[in-house]
C-alpha cells in the first residue's frame, strides 16, 4: 500500500477533503431544531419526526420516478432539513416545502434539459399547490438559508473516501460499490437522526461497514488512514457506527419496505386515461402560508422562526387549467435489498 498523499492526484484529493472539513458544518442542520423535532409529540398540527420521515420517503419516490441522481436526492433532504431546523414549520406546509426542495436540489444538479417542470412536478407529487405557491416558497427557503443551497454532504465525502481508497488499493476496484453505498446513504438519509451526524462520519461510517463485511485488512487500513487524517473522534465514530449498522440492519430486513433504485412507471388505467384528456380537476387553495420577521441570531438557539402568525393566502388567485391536478397509480418496483 502506497503513503496517502504520496504524489499530485492524492495531493489534489487531500487537499479537497480538507476543503470538504472545513464546510461541513457550515451546511449542517441546526441540531437544536432538530432536536425540538425530535422532541414533538405527534399530533394534527405540529411536525414530528414521522412527519418528516415520511416526506423524505416521498422526496426518494419523487426522484426515482423523475430518473434523478442521488446527488439531487441527498441534496435536497439537505435543503429540508436545514429549513425544517431553522423555521417552526406547520404539517399542512410540508408537502408544498419537500416539493420546493426538490426543484432546488434538481436545479442545481441536474443538467437543464433533465430538471422537471414545476408543473409536472406537482402533478406526480399531488402536493395540492399550484405553481405559485411554489415559487413564493422557492423563494422563502432561499431567503431563510441566505440562498446557500449547494451544500457539502455526505454523499461528497463518499466519493471522495471511495476515490481515496481506490487510489491505494490493489485489490479488484469493483469489490466496493458505490452504489451499494449511495443507496445505504439514502436509507440514512431517511431517519432524521442522521441529520445530526457530521456528513464527515456518517460517510466514513458507511465505508467502515462496508469494508467489516469484506473483511479486506487492506482496505480496513486505508480506511483508518482516513479517518485520522479527517480528525474523526474514536468515540463520536463507534456511537454513529452503531447507529448506521442498525438502521441498515432493519432496511435490509424482509419486514422493511422500500423502493428500487429504479425509475418509477406511471401506470394508467384506460378509464383514467380518457379521464386525462379533458382534464379540469381543480387545486385546491394550499393553507395560509405566513411568515414572522426575520430570524434574530440573539434570541435563544432553542427557538425556531415561527410561520404559524396570520399572513395573506399562499394561493392568492384561482388556479389555471395548466395548474390542475390528477390522480395516477404508482407501480411500486422490487424491492431493494443489500448483499449479504
Amino acid at each position: 500500500m502506497k503513503d496517502l498523499g504520496a504524489d499530485r492526484e492524492e495531493v489534489q484529493l487531500f487537499g479537497l477533503l480538507n476543503l470538504y472539513l472545513e464546510q461541513e458544518q457550515r451546511f449542517q442542520p441546526r441540531e437544536k431544531g432538530l432536536s425540538l423535532i425530535e422532541a414533538t409529540s405527534e399530533n394534527d398540527n405540529t411536525l414530528c419526526t414521522r412527519l418528516r420521515n415520511t416526506k423524505v420517503e416521498d422526496l426518494r419516490s419523487l426522484t426515482n420516478f423523475f430518473g434523478s441522481c442521488t446527488e439531487t436526492f441527498v441534496l435536497a433532504v439537505n435543503i429540508l432539513d436545514r429549513f425544517l431546523a431553522l423555521m417552526k414549520v406547520k404539517p399542512k406546509h410540508l408537502s408544498c416545502i419537500g416539493v420546493c426542495c426538490f426543484l432546488l436540489a434538481a436545479r442545481i444538479v441536474e443538467e437543464e434539459c433533465n430538471v422537471p417542470s414545476t408543473h409536472d412536478v406537482i402533478r406526480i407529487s399531488q402536493c395540492k399547490c399550484t405553481a405559485s405557491d411554489i415559487k413564493r416558497m422557492e423563494k422563502i427557503i432561499s431567503e431563510k438559508l441566505h440562498y446557500e443551497l449547494e451544500a457539502t454532504t455526505a454523499l461528497n465525502f463518499l466519493h471522495l473516501y471511495h476515490t481515496i481508497v481506490l487510489c491505494h488499493t490493489s485489490e479488484r476496484k469493483e469489490i466496493l460499490s458505490l452504489d451499494k453505498l449511495e443507496a445505504q446513504l439514502k436509507a440514512c438519509n431517511c431517519r432524521l437522526t442522521f441529520s445530526k451526524a457530521k456528513p464527515s462520519v456518517l460517510a466514513l461510517c458507511l465505508l467502515n461497514l462496508e469494508v467489516e463485511t469484506l473483511q479486506s485488512i487492506e482496505l480496513l487500513e486505508i480506511l483508518l488512514l482516513v479517518k485520522k487524517h479527517s480528525k474523526v473522534n474514536d468515540t463520536e465514530f463507534i456511537y454513529w457506527r452503531e447507529l448506521v449498522s442498525k438502521c441498515l440492519a432493519e432496511y435490509s430486513s424482509p419486514e422493511c419496505c422500500k423502493p428500487d433504485l429504479k425509475k418509477l412507471v406511471w401506470i394508467v388505467s384506460r378509464r383514467t386515461a380518457q379521464n386525462l384528456h379533458n382534464s379540469y380537476y381543480s387545486v385546491p387553495e394550499l393553507p395560509t402560508i405566513p411568515e414572522g420577521g426575520c430570524f434574530d441570531e440573539s434570541e435563544s438557539e432553542d427557538s425556531c422562526e415561527d410561520m404559524s402568525c396570520g399572513e395573506e393566502s399562499l394561493s392568492s388567485s384561482p388556479p389555471s387549467d395548466q395548474e390542475s391536478t390528477f390522480f395516477f397509480n404508482f407501480k411500486v418496483a422490487q424491492k431493494l435489498c443489500f448483499p449479504s
